[in-house]
């Protein structure tokens, strides 16, 4: 992907992304140091449909969102290529005997054999966590393994208090 940089005297300069149906999308950052989110009109990439203003942290949070879906696709074709392994998603619910405590505590590798290769959490990534990283109701647990050691993974993880 190409991302353009236009410079907009004095309003601060707009960043954006041709996609494969031809409209653009992009930001716009202000010299004031707000910042827009800009998409273009199908019908002609110069115009814009819409313009919505973003405060600083709801654009850190979009862009965590758009890494986190990333990082999921990108795990899901690496295993594509690997046979037998899958990559799993399992969320931490109230009430679970693990939400509250560190990852560690779960000894995930060493009883199912599955990895536990990032944790989303609140829009963020929490990429190889830690063991001593503690485990938050609503977190996503995002796992590595077999169909077996998936299985055992979310007994695990959904096992209550």
């Amino acid at each position: 992907m190409n991302i353009e940089e236009t410079p907009l005297p004095g309003i601060g300069v707009r960043r954006e992304l041709r996609l494969a149906t031809g409209r653009r999308v992009g930001v716009v950052t202000h010299r004031d140091g707000h910042t827009e989110l800009i998409l273009s009109r199908v019908d002609d990439p110069d115009a814009c449909a819409a313009s919505i203003p973003l405060s600083a942290e709801e654009a850190a949070a979009l862009g965590q969102l758009l890494g986190s879906a990333q990082l999921i696709a990108q795990l899901s074709s690496e295993q594509e290529s690997v046979a037998g392994v899958s990559t799993h998603q399992i969320m931490i619910r109230a009430g679970s005997m693990y939400a509250g405590r560190p990852l560690g505590d779960t000894q995930m590798r060493t009883l199912t054999g599955a990895s536990i290769v990032a944790l989303l959490r609140d829009g963020a990534v929490v990429g190889s966590p830690r063991p001593d990283e503690i485990l938050r109701v609503g977190d996503m647990v995002v796992i590595v393994g077999t169909d077996d050691g998936l299985a055992d993974a979310a007994r695990i993880l959904q096992s209550r208090l």
